[in-house]
């Protein structure tokens, strides 16, 4: 993918015209298109790279089009071919089955729900082509003879972050995809959340719409959008709170929709971050004093939970083949609720007027 290259750093110039390369990207440019420089160009298609990188890549020879090298000021136009070669073959993706344990809450014939842990990528990309949830998927199902891991057709429905713990559901058939598919595109599934967040909501409950969109200037961040803007994807969260412990408050977040992000790029959106989430601004000390021990205090319940405060709680659906409602609870992991408990008694010592501006 391009998105592997023009990330990596090790981009060389070719030593001759000789060399041979492999085809490793392509993309027709569509009718209407207007002149439009080839980095910018490539920027807009792409959703993890840099232009600086985009320009690097071009400069090397690397980018052709119409089977040409071109340089990065070259203006793209309908009917041009975009290519990218490269010196070494394309990166084999085929998903391979690692023994990597699993939490399994729930399987049948038709479905897995998984408890995932923090830290555990779902599904093989740049930089972590291995050592995912569905690499271990396909050890578990290794022995099932209808499950192929490289299959679109079957495995996981819909996904979280990397950080972010929680339950996920994963299809063993086509059918049982289908029908979740269906369920999670209709919002008639249930998915909620507790995370941790900064600042003291005034509120006890909310909403929250906005479209979720690719962050211009922080490509690895999503932001919000305007809800009449043609600007990104349509989202809605709603938020209850759980409880307060004044600079920070644990809500419970429901999903009526599913971006990337959301509950994060949300959450930055109505100022309050989730504690720990360094993309959105939640290692900051963003509520309280600058004591020297409330900032001892923050930074030891940091590194109690070093990632964001967020873990994916219930799963609700029809089962694909029974049609009865599932629903499915886990208890919070224990660096979440560690963290829980540090604040909690935190909050004990401290009278309430501290938190009347918070």
């Amino acid at each position: 993918m391009l998105e592997e290259v023009v990330q990596s750093d090790e981009l060389q110039e070719l030593e001759d015209e000789e060399q041979q390369l492999y085809e490793h990207f392509r993309i027709a440019v569509d009718k209407g298109q207007e002149p439009l420089r080839i980095d910018k160009f490539l920027f807009d298609h792409l959703q993890h790279s840099s232009r600086n990188r985009i320009q690097k890549a071009a400069d090397a020879g690397f980018v052709h089009v119409n089977d040409r090298p071109v340089k990065s000021n070259y203006k793209v136009r309908y009917g041009d071919i975009v290519t990218l070669m490269l010196d070494r073959p394309r990166y084999d993706t085929t998903i391979q089955a690692e023994d990597i344990p699993l939490d399994i809450v729930y399987e049948d014939e038709d479905l897995l729900v998984i408890n995932k842990p923090a830290g555990l990528v779902v599904h093989p990309g740049v930089g972590n082509f291995h050592g995912t949830l569905v690499n271990a998927i396909a050890w578990h199902l290794r022995n099932l003879p209808s499950y192929d891991p490289n299959d679109p057709e079957v495995g996981l429905v819909h996904r979280i972050d990397k950080d972010t713990s929680g339950l996920l559901v994963v299809a063993k058939t086509a059918d049982a995809k289908t029908s979740l598919g269906v369920q999670f595109f209709n919002k008639t599934t249930h998915r909620s959340y507790v995370a941790l967040v900064w600042g003291n909501f005034v509120e006890d409950a909310g909403r929250i719409e906005g479209n979720i969109g690719r962050d211009p200037k922080d490509r690895l961040r999503m932001t919000v959008f305007p809800p009449d803007s043609e600007t990104g994807k349509p989202a809605v969260t709603h938020y209850k709170v759980l409880e307060r412990f004044g600079y920070v408050t644990l809500v419970e977040c429901v999903l009526e929709t599913g971006r990337t992000h959301q509950i994060r790029a949300h959450m930055r959106y109505i100022g309050h971050p989730l504690f720990g989430d360094e993309r959105y601004g939640g290692t900051e000390i963003l509520r309280g004093d600058r004591s020297s021990s409330y900032k001892a205090f923050v930074e030891n319940s940091l590194r109690l939970c070093p990632r964001q405060a967020l873990h994916a709680r219930t799963l609700g659906f029809v089962h694909p083949r029974t049609r009865q409602q599932m629903d499915f609870t886990t208890e919070l992991p224990s660096d979440l609720a560690a963290l829980i408990g540090k604040w909690r008694g935190f909050i004990s010592g401290t009278t309430r007027d501290t938190f009347a501006d918070s």
